[in-house]
Order: structure tokens, then C-alpha cells, then sequence
């Protein structure tokens, strides 16, 4: 049976459930569904039988699975046997840029920053010897973990088919044709179809016109029905700016000289997506992408099969912090009942008493001392206290006093995974965020009064991040001059341990980030990223 006549319910694989279709076309379907094995929601593609193009479709999703990179959306399985073809993809949480412009078209300096990111992705693909050809405003998301999503990569294409995408050349082509009787189009522009690159381009020209001004401009097929036609003028599609006095005359100029192949006062057309991101990150100001509200725990829960960080107040009442990690009624990791540590603390005593007779027996000049452990590259001098044990935080959360930098994640750094992690947003100019503020960073909630020996913090591998060790007892960003700084580092990378000798006593703990090492493979920008940090300490109740 062909999987295109599934209904929900079905199962492909003995593991795909198929929940709901999503949205179709002539002789493909999409589907979410839930892979029972791992317990996620996926998105399944399915085909008619005789479906022309499922070689072409299968072999893009091929192709796209080998490329690890998390602004595209990832492809997980494939199987191509007969009619019982499918693919099976993640399934993206965020908003689409669709989705965004529902609400009206987006601030300038926020559709610069969204739409230059996809086009960094895109160059990267490009890198990889993959290309999209199908970029619309339904494939571009911005997600609640703070990025951008980008689905469909070389698999839109393959579904639509050679006819379609003729089809767009043509429409091209006569804006070009026009375009050239106005003398506005560079000379010697390829044609769409035999340059992969130039056609990514203008389609990220197209997303960036769409967020501007919330019309589509030209490439009938794609747009119309998504969004409404952009205005035109003689037959030619009107500028951002003429649509939308507010649009800054450089990003204007940069849409102009990617989607019509325009040169213009900033240089000459743009026909790379490299070129189209650099030329843009040079116009547009450097202002982070707002972070979207992710969904409930409760339903992420329910569609992905684990939980997620839950609300977006980033920072929770104790209450919800100990709900969050199994109900009020368990007592914290280090608490006791008086009378239980009152028979602890005389039995060491007996114990030390004794040990210290046999010592006294031996040598006067004796002494009962614990050994440091050694101090790596990037840890500071000071002896880690004998005392010591593992403390896990009961949450993480972004902490900045801007306001402006939240990019979702947090609970990455303390997950113990060195595969997810938590980051900064990045800027642009100057490792100092862009000169935009003194700093941001990751406070984790300890759950109860703490007083450290050691924080080991894995960083990226870019060197190097300048960053402080501070504790505190008001999470507020306002409260920040509140914070007892314990450890500081200028050179810290991969991991990169702080020794505490400070009897400073907190409930928070505070990784406060000054300066920013550089975007590896991005020149002129910047980013911090935080895979895990591990707290060594102890209560105040036991140290006193």
C-alpha cells in the first residue's frame, strides 16, 4: 500500500505514528508523527504511488542528511523501496517567518538580523554542494531555543519539479527583461537556471523583501497564497522603501541589489549568499533577534516525550524550582534532621580523636592534611577544600541586565551532555557585545544557601572568553552589583576550572561574561557558548 493513502494512525517502520497531515501537494503529503522508538515528534513525508519525482526527492534528502548543521532542519530516516517511500525529518518548534508577518511586517533591524543568519546557513550549504531553490516565508523559522530553523533544503525543489521551477525562470526572466528596459539590471546577470547560487540569493532577497513589507515580490507559484503580491510599478515590483517609508535606505539597497540584481552606491549586485549576508550585516545595525515564548512544558512534554525547560520566567520561585525536579516534598540532597547529624558529628569526633592519638604516637611533627588535586592549564592556584562535594543546580537561566539577550537553552549547560549547550547571541564589531553593553550570563539556581570550592565550566573551543565567578542571593538582573565576584579568567576555554578559597555564601550562582572570543568561521562577529558547568561545594548547613 502506497504511504500516501495513510491515515492517522498508521505506523510506517513499526515506529512512525502518524498523527496529523500538515499539508499536501499532487502526490506528496506531510505529516507530524511520533516516533515511538525515541519518543519525539518527527515530520514524515509520504508519496502517491507512481509519484514522479520520488528519486529526485529521496536522493535531496539524502544529500541534506550529511549536513550537520543546526540552522537546517535534520533529516533522520529514509526509505525508497516501491510505494512505500517516506522521509522522515525533525520537526521544527518556532515560529515561521510566515507565521511572524501574520501580525505585520517585521522591525528593519530585525528582519536584517533574521533573514542575514539564513543566508550565513545557506552559505554554508552552499559550501557543503547543497542548495535550497525554494526558499519561501513557510520555510524560514526563528525557534524558541533561539536561531533560525531552515526546512525543505534541496527537497522543496525536488518535490516541485523541473516544470514549476521553469516556470519561475520564466517569471524571472521577464522581470529581468523589464528590469533591463529600465537599465537597472546589472549586465551580464546569469540566468536563474543555470546558477543554483543566484537563485538562492534572490530567494533570500524575496524573504527579506516579505519581512520588510509583508508582500511577496515576483515568482508567481510560491508566494501569492502565502502572502499578497508585492506593488508594482510599470510592471515591476516597487522597492521596499517605496512600500515602506520605515525601511533604512541600506537594507533597501542591499534587497534591491540581491533580488533584481540591482548594483546600486553600496556596490554591485549580489549574487552569493555570502555576499548577500556580508553585505547586509554591513548596513543593518547589530540588534539581537528578540527570543520567541516556547511552548509549556506540558506540551512538549506530550508531543516530543520528555520534558522541556518549562516557563519562560527565568527566574522561577523556589516553590516551582522544587516542583521542577519532583514535588515539595523531597528534602533537598544535604539536609538532615537535627538529631541525625548530632549522632554524624560525634562519631567523627570519636573518630577524629582517635586517628589523632595514633598520628601523636608516630611523629609530633605530623599532619592530618587532604591533597589538593592537580590544577590544569586553565584553573586557578588555589586548593580545592576537603570538604567538597557535587552540587546540582535545580535550574539555569539566561541573566542579563539588558533584557536583551535571552537566547533560550539555558538548561543545555546543566543537562551533563557535551552535545547541547548554551549560548550567547552573537554581535557583530567588537567583542564587547558590539559595544551595546558590559556584559550577560548563565545563572544557575543552587536551591539553598552554597558556599563554593570549585566551578568547572566547559566553554567553546574559540579563545577565549573573559568571565567571572560570582555568587549571590537576589537573581534579579538589577541585583547585580550584589554579587560577591569569587574567580575571574581571561583565557578561558574548553574546560576550564575556577578554584574558590572564598567563603562568600550564596543561593546563585552567576557566570557574568565581559568579552565574547570570535564566531568561529564568521569573521567581525562574536559568541560565547557554555556546554556544562559541574559546582563543587557545600551547604551552609553542614559547613557552618
Amino acid at each position: 500500500m502506497s504511504t500516501y493513502t495513510s491515515e492517522p494512525g498508521t505506523r510506517l517502520a513499526g515506529r512512525y505514528r502518524l498523527v496529523d497531515q500538515v499539508s499536501a501537494g499532487a502526490g506528496w503529503t506531510q505529516w507530524k508523527a511520533t516516533d515511538e522508538t525515541l519518543a519525539r515528534s518527527v515530520t514524515v513525508l509520504t508519496f502517491a504511488a507512481g509519484f514522479p519525482r520520488v528519486t529526485e526527492t529521496v536522493t535531496a534528502a539524502r544529500a541534506a542528511s550529511r549536513l550537520n548543521d543546526p540552522r537546517f532542519s535534520q533529516v533522520f530516516d529514509v526509505e525508497d523501496a516501491d510505494d512505500a517511500a517516506y522521509v522522515v525529518m525533525e520537526w521544527v518548534v518556532g515560529e515561521s517567518l510566515l507565521d511572524m508577518l501574520a501580525e505585520g511586517p517585521l522591525d528593519p533591524p530585525r528582519a536584517a538580523a533574521l533573514v542575514a543568519e539564513a543566508a550565513q546557513a545557506i552559505a554554508s550549504a552552499h559550501v557543503a554542494g547543497l542548495t535550497h531553490l525554494r526558499l519561501d516565508p513557510a520555510c524560514l523559522h526563528w525557534t524558541a531555543g533561539g536561531g533560525v530553523k531552515i526546512t525543505g533544503l534541496g527537497m522543496d525543489a525536488a518535490l516541485t519539479g523541473p516544470e514549476l521551477v521553469a516556470d519561475d525562470a520564466l517569471a524571472d526572466d521577464a522581470l529581468a527583461d523589464d528590469a533591463l528596459a529600465e537599465g537597472a539590471l546589472a549586465e551580464g546577470a546569469l540566468a536563474e537556471g543555470d546558477a543554483p547560487e543566484l537563485t538562492d540569493t534572490r530567494d533570500l532577497g524575496r524573504l527579506l523583501y516579505a519581512a520588510l513589507t509583508g508582500y511577496w515580490p515576483g515568482r508567481p507559484g510560491s508566494g501569492p497564497g502565502l502572502l499578497p503580491p508585492a506593488p508594482e510599478t510599470d510592471g515591476i515590483p516597487c522597492t521596499p522603501r517605496q512600500v515602506s517609508a520605515g525601511v533604512p535606505a541600506g537594507i533597501d539597497a542591499v534587497t534591491c541589489q540581491a533580488l533584481f540584481q540591482r548594483p546600486s552606491r553600496h556596490g554591485p549586485a549580489l549574487t552569493t549568499p555570502t555576499e548577500f549576508a556580508d553585505a547586509l550585516m554591513r548596513v543593518a545595525p547589530p540588534v539581537p533577534l528578540p527570543m520567541l515564548s516556547p511552548p509549556t512544558s506540558a506540551s512538549l512534554t506530550s508531543d516530543l516525550g520528555y520534558p522541556s525547560a518549562g516557563s519562560t520566567n527565568p527566574y522561577p520561585t523556589p516553590d516551582t524550582a522544587a516542583r521542577s525536579r519532583g514535588g515539595g516534598n523531597r528534602r533537598p540532597p544535604g539536609e538532615r534532621s537535627t538529631g541525625v547529624w548530632a549522632v554524624i558529628s560525634m562519631v567523627i569526633v570519636l573518630v577524629l580523636a582517635a586517628v589523632g592519638v595514633t598520628i601523636w604516637s608516630f611523629s609530633r611533627h605530623a599532619q592530618h592534611t587532604a591533597s589538593p588535586p592537580p590544577i590544569g592549564p586553565h584553573s586557578s592556584s588555589s586548593p580545592v577544600t576537603a570538604t567538597a562535594v557535587p552540587l546540582k543546580p535545580l535550574s539555569a537561566n539566561s541573566f542579563d541586565t539588558t533584557g536583551s539577550d535571552d537566547p533560550g537553552g539555558a538548561q543545555y549547560a546543566i543537562d551533563g551532555s557535551s552535545s547541547t549547550a548554551w549560548h550567547t547571541d552573537y554581535y557583530f564589531g567588537s567583542s564587547t557585545f558590539g559595544n551595546l553593553k558590559k556584559g550577560t550570563g548563565l545563572i544557575l539556581d543552587m536551591g539553598k544557601q552554597v558556599r563554593l570550592s570549585q566551578v568547572t565550566v566547559q566553554f567553546g573551543s574559540s579563545c577565549c572568553t573573559h568571565v567571572e565567578i560570582e555568587i549571590g542571593n537576589n537573581p534579579a538582573p538589577s541585583a547585580l552589583s550584589t554579587f560577591t565576584e569569587l574567580q575571574s579568567s581571561t583565557t578561558a576555554m574548553n574546560n576550564t576550572t575556577f578554584n574558590v578559597t572564598s567563603k562568600a555564601a550564596g543561593r546563585y550562582v552567576l557566570i557574568w561574561i565581559t568579552d565574547l572570543p570570535p564566531r568561529i568561521g564568521y569573521s567581525g562577529q562574536y559568541e560565547s557558548f557554555i556546554y556544562n558547568v559541574t559546582v563543587d561545594g557545600s551547604a551552609v548547613s553542614q559547613s557552618g
